[in-house]
C-alpha cells in the first residue's frame, strides 16, 4: 500500500497510466457513496422546508438529485479516458492558461468546504463531549484533533482511503446508522401529516431544485481527481453517479424531514446547531451522531486532498504532500477563527460557476472533439490546447454567459437578491446556454481541426 501512495503522489497531475489504475465499480460506488453521507448535505436538505412542502420537496430532491448525478458521472468519464484531473481537464476546453481562473475559484470553494467540515466535526464532537459525557467545552481542541486526522488521510490518497478505511469500517457502520435514523424518523413521527402540511410558498420548486443541483456540482470540480484512478469509463460513471446518487437523495430528504418533523428553524448563522439538535433529539440520537462524526472526515479528506491537487495545476513543480500540509494550515486558522453563515448562498454561488462550466466541458468533449483529449498536449504550452496565448475566449464566453443566466434566473434569495424568474430554474438553463454557445462557436471557430479520437 505504501507503493500505491508513492506513485499517486510522483505522478502529481500527469496522466495515471491504465495498468496503475485501482479502483473499480464497487470501490468508486463506495467513495461517492460516502462522500454524500454529510451533515452538510441535512443542512442543505433543512432549506427546503417548511418553503416547499414535504411532498415538494421529496420531488425536488429526486428531480434535482437525477440531473446533478447524471452530470457528475458524465464529467468522471473523461477524467476516466485521459487520467487527469479536473482542473487540467479544463485545459482543453479553456486553454492551458484559460484553467487558471476556475483552478483559483475551485481553490476557493474547497478551502471554504474544508473549513465548513472541520467546523462541523469540531462543534458535534464538542456537543457530544459536553452533554453526553460531561467533558469541558474544548471547541478549539476538537478543531486540532479533526484537522491533524484530515492530514492524515489525505497524506494517504485516495486508493488508500477507499479501500483500507472506507470499505472495511466506515461505510457498513454509517449505512446502519443512516437506516437507524431514517426508521426513527418514519416511526416517531406521522409522516402523513407531515406530507398533508402545506409549504409556505417562500421557495419555488426549481431553486428547490438548483440547491439540490449544487450539491452533486460542487463536486464536479473534484471528480477526475479520483475517477482517474478508475479501471474502466464504465466503473468511473455508475460508480460515481449511483454511489452519490443514493445519500445524496437520501440525506437531503432526512435533513427536510428533520426540520418539518422536529419544527425546527433553521438559523441561517448557526445551521449545524439547528442540524444537531434535530439529530440529538431522536431515540438513542447521541449514538447516531458519533457514527455520523466517524464519516464526516472522508469529506474533509477529500476537499483538503484536491486542493493540493488543483494548486499542482498552476503549481506543478510543487510537491503534494507538501501542498497538503499547507492547505490543511489553512483550514485550521480558518475553522478557528470563521463561523458557518450563509450555507444556502454560497451552494447557490457554486451552482452558479460550475454548472456552465460542465455545460461548455460537456459539448467540447463529448461532441466537438469526439470523447478525446489529447492527455500530453494537455501540457504542452503551444500546442494543440494553447489557442490564444493560452486562453480559448470562446469557451470563456460561454461560460460568462452560462454564470450570467444562472444569477439572473435565481439571483441569491438569502441575500436579499432576487432573481428574475426564480419558478424557472437556474441549473438546466444555465447548463443549456454553455452547452449550446461553446458548442455552435466551436463550429464556427476558424484554424486548425479539433483533435478527435479518430485520428488520434
Amino acid at each position: 500500500m505504501a507503493d500505491i501512495v508513492a506513485w499517486a503522489r510522483a505522478y502529481g497531475v500527469k496522466p495515471i497510466p491504465a495498468a496503475q489504475r485501482a479502483l473499480g465499480t464497487w470501490d468508486s460506488f463506495v467513495l461517492w457513496a460516502d462522500l454524500g453521507i454529510s451533515f452538510l448535505v441535512m443542512v442543505a436538505g433543512m432549506f427546503l422546508v417548511p418553503g416547499l412542502g414535504l411532498g415538494t420537496a421529496l420531488l425536488a430532491i429526486l428531480v434535482g438529485a437525477l440531473i446533478g448525478n447524471i452530470l457528475l458521472g458524465l464529467a468522471a468519464v473523461i477524467g476516466s479516458d485521459t487520467g487527469v484531473p479536473t482542473m487540467v481537464l479544463l485545459r482543453g476546453a479553456l486553454g492551458l492558461r484559460g484553467s487558471y481562473l476556475p483552478t483559483v475559484l475551485n481553490i476557493l470553494q474547497l478551502l471554504g468546504w474544508a473549513t465548513f467540515e472541520v467546523i462541523v466535526m469540531a462543534q458535534a464532537a464538542n456537543t457530544l463531549g459536553t452533554r453526553l459525557l460531561g467533558l469541558p467545552s474544548s471547541y478549539h481542541g476538537w478543531v486540532l484533533i479533526f484537522s491533524a486526522l484530515t492530514l492524515i488521510l489525505a497524506l494517504g490518497g485516495p486508493v488508500v482511503l477507499v479501500k483500507q478505511v472506507l470499505e472495511k469500517f466506515v461505510f457498513w457502520a454509517v449505512l446502519v446508522t443512516t437506516l437507524w435514523i431514517t426508521v426513527a424518523l418514519l416511526t416517531t413521527y406521522n409522516l402523513g401529516a407531515l406530507l398533508a402540511r402545506p409549504g409556505t410558498g417562500t421557495l419555488t420548486f426549481w431553486l428547490g431544485v438548483d440547491l439540490v443541483v449544487a450539491m452533486p456540482i460542487s463536486w464536479f470540480p473534484l471528480v477526475a481527481d479520483y475517477s482517474r484512478f478508475a479501471r474502466t469509463r464504465r466503473s468511473a460513471f455508475w460508480g460515481t453517479a449511483a454511489g452519490y446518487f443514493v445519500p445524496n437523495a437520501w440525506f437531503y430528504a432526512v435533513g427536510a424531514l428533520l426540520a418539518l418533523a422536529g419544527g425546527v428553524v433553521v438559523d441561517p448563522n448557526a445551521p449545524v446547531a439547528s442540524l444537531l439538535a434535530a439529530i440529538a433529539s431522536l431515540t438513542a440520537g447521541w449514538v447516531a451522531l458519533v457514527a455520523l462524526l466517524a464519516d464526516e472526515t472522508d469529506e474533509g479528506f477529500a476537499n483538503v486532498y484536491s486542493t493540493a491537487v488543483s494548486l499542482q495545476n498552476l503549481f506543478p513543480w510543487a510537491s503534494q504532500r507538501t501542498l497538503i500540509i499547507a492547505v490543511t494550515g489553512i483550514v485550521v486558522v480558518a475553522a478557528w477563527f470563521l463561523p458557518v453563515t450563509q450555507y444556502e448562498s454560497f451552494l447557490l454561488l457554486i451552482g452558479s460557476v460550475f454548472v456552465p462550466l460542465l455545460g461548455l466541458m460537456t459539448a467540447d468533449y463529448f461532441i466537438l472533439r469526439g470523447q478525446y483529449y489529447d492527455p500530453e498536449e494537455l501540457f504542452h504550452p503551444g500546442g494543440l490546447y494553447w489557442y490564444a496565448g493560452g486562453f480559448n475566449w470562446r469557451a470563456i464566453a460561454a461560460w460568462v454567459l452560462g454564470f450570467i443566466t444562472y444569477l439572473a434566473i435565481a439571483g441569491l434569495p438569502p441575500l436579499g437578491i432576487p432573481g428574475l424568474l426564480p419558478w424557472l430554474g437556474a441549473s438546466l438553463p444555465a447548463f443549456l446556454i454553455a452547452f449550446i454557445v461553446h458548442l455552435g462557436l466551436g463550429r464556427l471557430a476558424a484554424g486548425r481541426p479539433l483533435p478527435r479520437r479518430a485520428e488520434a
